[in-house]
């Protein structure tokens, strides 16, 4: 006689209501979340921390091992974390000054030295009556997205040729310098470049020795022109540099020396010697000036001079 056992369906399942559920529900996010999460009380005793806190910060630390953190004071945690951000004394002073704070939430980012940065959010733990029982940290390592951004402003402000500033960036910095140079009573100067023969380089060397050509002479500007300075390819063979700063007398110089250390330089392709020259029209900031293609124009007029007058030379229009 065979005797069947009834089984409840329903034995060892959670109550999706009940406390067990809820704490098991809390835990399995806490684990598998994406952010190194640290919780600590009013008293800067830790609460809980996850794994994922000390991969994101490089501690290391066995599995298991961050129990003996739990209530224990934050202040060894705060210490490995504080060796290892660039700028420790700032860091420091935030968190002082959100722990002094509990109306305080925040949200920055942290380099560390490592060259990694990280994303934190900080915000504070309150209960039923809005009294603060703690705060919890929320760290997540963004140095990939951060990267994707650097390389996304790259190719949106350089020209991608010769590395150096394009044409959009240019004008977008050029009225900006303009506005500040009137604001506050300063001067600066535009020298306007151009390769002297370039189709002929081209039509004679080829296209990929023309493109050395463009690259040799941005490292000879960047060579002369200071940091400060905005200089960029607005294309083809044309360059615009604003020295800021400085006078007409100044820029002259600059321009000069820029075109004497270009003729001391060649491009080798396939065993060719590929020798150039250069011709700059300069111009300076006026009160007369209405916008910065005041200052271009002029700058441009003397350029084509220039290269009317036999090119290799200096040329500049009040």
């Amino acid at each position: 006689m065979n005797h069947r056992i009834s089984q409840d369906p329903t034995r060892g399942i959670i109550e999706p209501g009940s406390l067990e559920f809820q704490r098991s529900l809390v835990r399995g996010i806490f684990d598998a979340s994406p952010d190194g999460i640290l919780v600590v009380n009013d008293q800067q005793i830790v609460v809980a921390v996850n794994q994922r806190f000390f991969e994101v910060w490089g501690i290391p630390v066995n599995p298991g091992q961050s129990g003996e953190i739990i209530g224990n004071l934050d202040e060894p945690l705060l210490f490995m974390a504080v060796e290892r951000v660039k700028n420790p004394k700032l860091f420091l002073e935030r968190v002082k000054e959100l722990y002094a704070d509990p109306t305080l939430d925040d949200h920055c980012e942290v380099e560390l030295k490592d060259g990694r940065t990280l994303e934190r959010h900080s915000t504070v733990i309150r209960g039923g009556e809005q009294q603060s029982l703690g705060r919890v940290w929320f760290f997540r390592d963004i140095s990939n997205r951060k990267q994707t951004e650097a390389e996304l402003l790259e190719l949106a402000t350089h020209d991608p040729l010769t590395g150096v500033f394009n044409r959009r960036y240019f004008f977008d910095r050029a009225h900006k310098e303009f506005a500040r140079a009137r604001r506050y009573e300063t001067c600066f100067s535009a020298i306007a470049i151009d390769i002297d023969h370039f189709k002929n380089i081209n039509d004679q060397y080829g296209h990929a020795a023309g493109d050395e050509v463009l690259k040799a002479l941005c490292e000879c500007c960047q060579g002369v022109f200071r940091e400060s300075d905005l200089f960029a390819r607005l294309g083809g063979e044309e360059f615009c540099a604003l020295v800021l700063n400085t006078g007409l007398g100044e820029a002259l110089l600059t321009a000069e020396r820029l075109r004497h250390l270009v003729m001391t330089k060649f491009v080798s392709a396939e065993g060719k010697i590929i020798r150039y020259t250069i011709s700059i029209g300069v111009a300076t900031l006026t009160t007369t000036d209405k916008s910065i293609e005041n200052i271009l124009q002029r700058a441009d007029n003397a350029l084509y001079r220039a290269k009317k007058n036999g090119r290799n030379q200096v040329d500049f229009e009040n």
